[in-house]
């Protein structure tokens, strides 16, 4: 991504006020870090919650990260004498690649390094002795939160452009600013801005349908090609995939960068309009709806002003890469929110299946973030690549609690 210091920014449209650029800002909206999912994204209709009544009085965020964090015991945790600790183990490593270099991780990381991945008793009691346990919860105190699910697609594609492959993934645009907040104003730390410079302006930049019409601003800066418009909007929602090429390449793509406007559910939508029942607006659900009414597919993407842009990833990965910067491992990777879950924790998750009431229950680890998964309580579990992995990830929406393990001297904010 481009993060480019206010300064930096004022510099280069020669603001030489800040109220200008504050004007700018609450043109753009000030959104939560991260803006969208850099490897999952947004399942349809799981972006926002139901709005409250007027009268219901709005609890404050917290001022410090993990603040909802509270001690817990083992015990508490459902499921966890059946934990398959061997089968988990893969995916701790994969975090300690990416918390290695940070303080209060290293010593646990290095110690990882000496258990044998074939003993299980040798792993469970790595866990116990190094770490400790906390529960989470919302910002109401409430335990439970929504536990929805994304998956890797693979779309058919091009390098170029054809009467098959018209839909284009654009790269990052060379006129997209983001400018992190947190030099300036201590209390915007996880806020950030994207836009773009028209005169001496910062104004927000593109959306979905200002990118999408006839005569894109964007012709010119285009990734790939695949052919179909749904397929190449879910890729944004999920956040990455695989493009085939017809010669049997597989092309790795990731997030690379988002416009900067909010996320706004197309299923959710469709729900409203009476279109169909929510129970309906699952990924397959809106693809069939789409397949229906082709003449109103595109007004109905336009609803979701934000767009995603793409960069190639590196081939070979054992999956794609999350906000850790580390390869996601089907069903045991969650996104979440890291002001209140810090990223590459292990967590433990308690929920179910998706349309089920069998128990999913096990240790998973933070290793990726999304634009809609936001709050104490709220993951979004990664199920690997293709078809069936997609029919899961589109239809779970399931209520869950998490348990987050941190190391022994992780310091966390007094209250």
């Amino acid at each position: 991504m481009k993060f480019i210091d206010v300064f930096a920014v004022t510099s280069i449209i020669n603001i030489r006020r800040w109220w200008i650029l504050l004007g700018v800002l609450s043109l753009a909206g000030c959104q939560s870090l991260p803006l969208q999912k850099s490897a999952g994204g947004v399942p349809p209709g799981t972006s926002a919650p139901a709005e409250k009544p007027i009268s219901s009085t709005p609890v404050k965020p917290p001022s410090q990260p993990y603040a909802l964090l509270h001690p817990a015991h083992w015990a508490e945790m459902p499921g966890l004498a059946q934990e398959d600790w061997l089968a988990s183990w893969p995916a701790w490593l994969q975090s300690c690649q990416g918390l290695k270099k940070k303080t209060e991780w290293q010593a646990v990381c290095a110690t990882a390094q000496t258990v044998k991945a074939d003993d299980a008793v040798a792993i469970q009691t790595y866990w116990q002795q190094n770490f400790n346990v906390y529960s989470t919860q919302q910002l109401d105190g409430v335990q439970q939160g929504l536990i929805t699910g994304y998956y890797q697609p693979v779309l058919k594609g091009a390098r170029m452009a054809s009467e098959r492959y018209p839909v284009p993934l654009y790269k990052v645009p060379t006129d997209l600013i983001t400018v992190n907040l947190s030099s300036l104003f201590p209390d915007l730390k996880y806020k950030r801005v994207r836009g773009r410079v028209q005169g001496q302006t910062l104004v927000p930049y593109y959306t979905r349908a200002e990118i999408e019409q006839q005569q894109s601003p964007l012709a010119g800066n285009e990734l790939l090609w695949v052919g179909d418009a749904v397929e190449a909007f879910f890729l944004q929602v999920q956040g990455s995939g695989i493009v085939e090429l017809e010669n049997g390449e597989r092309l790795p793509v990731g997030y690379a960068d988002q416009n900067g406007h909010p996320y706004q559910s197309i299923g959710k939508l469709l729900v409203e309009r009476g279109e169909m029942q929510a129970s309906e607006a699952s990924m397959q659900g809106i693809k069939n709806w789409g397949q229906q009414h082709p003449e109103q597919l595109q007004g109905l993407l336009n609803a979701n002003p934000s767009y995603v842009f793409f960069k190639l990833l590196p081939a070979g990965l054992s999956g794609p890469l999350g906000a850790l910067g580390v390869p996601l491992t089907g069903v045991r990777s969650i996104a979440v929110d890291p002001f209140y879950i810090p990223l590459g924790a292990p967590v433990y998750l308690a929920t179910t299946y998706p349309n089920s009431d069998n128990p999913l229950q096990q240790l998973m680890v933070a290793q990726d973030t999304g634009g809609a998964i936001k709050g104490g309580v709220r993951a979004d579990v990664y199920w690997g690549e293709g078809e069936s992995a997609g029919k899961l990830a589109g239809a779970m929406r399931q209520q869950g609690q998490l348990w987050v393990w941190l190391p022994k001297n992780f310091q966390l904010p007094q209250p």
